[in-house]
């Protein structure tokens, strides 16, 4: 088949199907404005594959009316888009109810939008109709291409993540129409000619798009998709419309270089093209070159130099992010940032002293900062950003800021700005002093006190250091300031914690001990009496060599920092209970065992005695000397049960309810109240509890319910109880 006839059957096709398009918007349409433009675009497109189909037939009236429907096709689909963005700008009510300088970037960048795609449009078709060569025809339909791709990368990175779905295929389709034409005719400006596949190939191209437009009409009936302008934005845009004429202009040279150059022409230009690109890398990788076009884009795109909501939502993030591990990289990176400066470091106060705390390619000395020096004092009585600049040349601050007032409403950040006479004042210490790329200080205060304060060196581009710079710096330094309070409130209490949880361990050991020299004292009581008696003299040496024995534990876990310092281990409650009544056998009156059963639990045997120890001093103490106190051991489903029952005086509810468990709450001379609390919070510790029964008068039941172990088998449990 004739490659000409190819190309009728792709532009024919290319005519149709956007014609079939257009009729089913012209049927659905609703009125809205998006919506209008969009049936204008399908149009322009339809008409320009007809046209296009007519070329290929050599129709005279179609090669005039192609160079029109080629640049009416392209003003249209951009008018669209601009259409879009403003469409996702607020409503009229909206845009009363908020500040004009707020709405004013949405209507500035579509009225300059639409004045350079007219004038694009204008240049495409008026070169190629009054003969202007087609160098020229390439470089308009090229630049064409390159600002339809900007519009819509604005379009799709201001558009919200929750709408993008909606202009998915819209912008697929739009970056397929655009980037054929672009890399179709920048190849014509290199080679000085239209490939002829590619041309050919371009009507086929253009009916795949139809699909994927369909879909995205029919997803956004009334095409909202709240979008709005952001400096981010606004800069990428305004890169790839520099990168992209840049080499439009590059590629033009390159034509002439080789039309006029002769048979040295095609060497020059791929020498000339091979330079440029090294040369635009070069740019685009330089820190700088960005620096100055973020101070263009701001000056000449914004009434106001930062997007204040991306600087917070950065801020914020840089906080909370784990990709730096040091708080000082991170705030010099929410600081420096905004006014591009990359290098700086922090001093934080600590006993007196402001220390370095760390910094960012820092290159400075690190002297420590007496906390009555000049500086920390000057930023602790005023609060204010210090200009080194401005300090260094004499030069007062306060000049700038006072105009600048006059050109805004008064805010009270105007009230900190420092006098000259303040500032000539102000004697800096020698480190920051000699540090030459020093720019700005910042303090760091929360509620009135200086916690620390940062030093900011110059950036890679002049910047002014205006009001608007000073406020930003203000509201970042406080959330720093603000995010380094909670940290140091959260270590505070977290050491408020460990001496509450040391404190309170040694509540319990000194309970201990108050127990284990009871019970000496009972010997010594009794020595004078049965000292002549060997059998009481051998039980004395056992009950202090054991009484030495849980003092040494006692004190191991008060250095060790927590209890229990081993794990509960399988204990027979018989030798534990016998143990405990053998050691109070001098009590008055002397505690018995009435019952006992062979059960096996998971406990400490030194804490379990101990807790079952203090119930029965408990009991003997709440007797007279003619009551008795009785022990029994029995077991109930899967648990073990031993109730210590006295005929003692006995307590009330409501002593029981309020303050049985209370600790450090006694009713004994020489108690301290947290026996009782402790043996129930061990009980608990291993899944046991504590019951009381108790009548005023008549006597008490403390019950104690464990879970039995449950052991492998009975190898398993005699083995592991013989080895204990």
């Amino acid at each position: 088949m004739a490659p000409a006839l190819l190309g009728l059957i792709g532009y024919a096709a290319t005519a149709v199907a956007f014609a079939v398009l257009a009729a089913l918007l012209a049927l659905r349409r609703r009125g809205d404005p998006v919506g209008t433009m969009l049936l204008l675009a399908v149009t322009g497109q339809a008409a320009w594959g007809a046209a296009m189909a007519g070329v290929m037939t050599g129709s005279p009236i179609a090669l005039v009316l192609a160079p029109i429907t080629e640049a009416l096709r392209n003003l249209l689909w951009i008018l669209f888009l601009i259409r879009l963005a403003s469409a996702g700008a607020p409503s009229d009510a909206r845009a009363r109810a908020q500040p004009a300088s707020e709405n004013e970037p949405v209507g500035r960048a579509s009225r300059q939008a639409l004045i350079i795609a007219v004038v694009l449009a204008t240049a495409s078709a008026g070169s190629e109709l009054i003969g202007g060569g087609p160098g020229m025809v390439f470089a308009a339909r090229t630049l064409a291409a390159v600002f339809g791709l900007v519009c819509l990368e604005q379009i799709y990175r201001n558009t919200s993540e929750g709408r993008r779905w909606a202009i998915k295929y819209l912008g697929l389709a739009l970056v397929a129409l655009f980037g054929f034409d672009l890399l179709l005719y920048s190849e014509a400006m290199l080679f000085s000619r239209i490939n002829g596949a590619w041309w050919i190939a371009r009507g086929f191209a253009n009916v795949l798009l139809v699909p994927l437009l369909a879909i995205s009409a029919a997803r956004n009936p009334q095409w909202k998709m709240d979008v709005g302008v952001s400096r981010q934005v606004v800069f990428h845009s305004a890169a790839l419309s520099v990168a992209g004429g840049y080499l439009v202009l590059i590629a033009a040279g390159g034509y002439y270089l080789r039309w006029f150059g002769g048979e040295w022409g095609q060497i020059a230009q791929a020498l000339l093209l091979f330079a440029a690109l090294i040369g635009l890398a070069v740019v685009l990788m330089s820190g700088a070159v960005r620096a100055r076009l973020r101070v263009f884009v701001a000056k000449h795109f914004f009434s106001y130099r930062f997007d204040y909501r991306q600087e917070w939502m950065r801020l914020t993030e840089l906080l909370a992010s784990k990709e730096m591990p040091d708080l000082p990289s991170r705030a010099i990176a929410g600081l420096g940032r905004p006014i591009d400066s990359h290098s700086g470091a922090m001093w934080l106060e600590h006993d007196g002293t402001f220390r370095f705390e760390g910094g960012a390619q820092w290159r400075g000395e690190r002297p420590a900062i007496d906390a009555d020096a000049p500086l920390p004092r000057f930023l602790r009585e005023h609060g204010w950003i210090v200009d080194l600049a401005a300090l260094r040349s004499g030069a007062a601050s306060a000049a700038p800021a006072r105009a600048a007032r006059h050109a805004r409403p008064a805010s009270p950040a105007d009230t900190a700005v420092p006098p000259s006479a303040a500032h000539q004042a102000l004697e800096l210490p020698p480190a920051i002093a000699a540090h030459e790329a020093g720019w700005l200080i910042v303090p760091l205060l929360l509620d009135g006190e200086l916690l620390g304060f940062v030093l900011l060196d110059r950036p890679l581009a002049p910047q002014p250091f205006d009001w608007e710079a000073r406020d930003l710096l203000k509201a970042a330094a406080q959330q720093i300031a603000s995010h380094i309070g909670v940290q140091r409130t959260l270590e505070r209490l977290i050491r408020a914690q460990q001496f509450e949880s040391f404190n309170r361990m040694s509540a319990f050991v000194v309970h201990d001990l108050k127990n284990l020299v009871a019970q000496l004292g009972l010997i010594t009581k009794n020595a004078q009496r049965h000292r002549d008696n060997p059998e009481f003299q051998a039980d004395m040496l056992a009950t202090v060599e054991n009484v030495m024995e849980r003092m040494q534990g006692l004190l191991l876990q008060l250095r060790a920092g927590a209890r229990p310092v081993d794990k509960p281990a399988p204990l027979r409650l018989a030798d534990v209970l016998q143990a405990a009544v053998a050691a109070r056998r001098g009590l008055r009156p002397e505690p018995v065992i009435v019952a006992s059963a062979d059960a096996v639990v998971m406990a400490h045997r030194d804490r379990l005695e101990r807790v079952i120890g203090h119930l029965l001093q408990n009991a003997a103490e709440a007797c007279s000397a003619g009551g008795s106190v009785e022990v029994s051991l029995g077991t109930q489903a899967n648990l073990a049960v031993i109730e210590c029952r006295d005929n003692g005086c006995g307590m009330s509810e409501a002593f029981i309810r309020e303050k049985l468990f209370q600790p450090f709450s006694s009713t004994k001379a020489h108690g301290m109240g947290i026996g009782a609390f402790e043996s129930r919070e061990y009980l608990r510790e291993i899944g046991g509890a504590l019951d009381v029964e108790s009548t005023e008068g008549l006597g008490t039941i403390f019950r104690i319910r464990l879970p039995l172990a449950m052991l492998a088998s009975p190898g398993e449990a005699t083995e592991t109880l013989g080895a204990k």
